[in-house]
């Protein structure tokens, strides 16, 4: 199963009211497991930005002036994510301004289906408590140290680890990775076989038992089904 980890970063929070899409972030998990594969793009607003709406990023329009469009990376965007199920925290927000942009490009909008909320997951695990990434963070012991300011791959691989927990931990299955903490790849967990022992273990029978079982099959005659085989 292929899930993308997904976080975007926005010059507002009203794609109606004008405001962009500047940064998309995403981390690809198969059954659960990070593969090495990412997508980090920065965009271009095609807008002058006031400086305060990008102080929660660090980011600045200057730094954004000669990065590409939308419409440049819309379709590399849709082709890494593919049919994978999306998981994003607080998903309404992401996908509301990611179908926006889409459609002011004609292009196939992203079914809101397809997304997966961490938010919703961890409000109904832990009901009445924060539930915010760096909430979740602290809950699960997760090292954000370097979450100083908001970025969308550096969130999404956050969101990964705080996913990963929320449902149940990085082996979510009854295949245990073969001594190797956080498990194997995706193939090895997926090629996993039961293995003879190296050494068979001691006989539980007793030597009473043994000889009480050989008594009553001899009582049975020489077509005894444990004489034949």
């Amino acid at each position: 199963m292929r899930e993308i980890v997904l976080d975007t970063e926005t010059t507002g929070f009203e794609p109606e009211q004008g405001d962009r899409l500047v940064e998309i972030g995403g981390v690809e998990l198969y059954n659960h497991v990070p593969t090495g594969e990412t997508y980090h793009v920065y965009i271009n607003p095609e807008r002058e930005v006031p400086e305060e709406a990008f102080k929660v990023h660090g980011l600045n329009y200057e730094f954004l002036r000669d990065k590409p469009v939308f419409r440049d990376v819309a379709q590399g965007f849709l082709d890494f994510v593919g049919d994978a199920k999306l998981v994003i925290h607080n998903a309404a927000f992401d996908m509301k301004f990611l179908n926006a942009e889409l459609g002011w490009l004609g292009l196939p909008q992203l079914p809101w289906e397809q997304a997966l909320d961490t938010l919703a997951i961890a409000r109904k695990k832990f009901p009445g408590s924060p539930a915010s990434l760096d909430a979740l963070c602290r809950r699960f012991g997760i090292d954000n140290s370097a979450r100083t300011l908001h970025g969308a791959l550096l969130d999404s691989e956050i969101l990964a680890e705080v996913y990963l927990e929320l449902i149940g931990g990085r082996q979510p299955g009854l295949v245990l990775a073969s001594g190797r903490r956080g498990g194997g790849t995706a193939q090895e967990d997926e090629d996993w076989r039961p293995r003879p022992r190296p050494n068979p273990l001691p006989s539980r029978i007793t030597d009473e038992e043994r000889a009480a079982h050989e008594a009553f099959v001899e009582k049975m005659g020489e077509s005894a089904l444990w004489k034949r085989f």
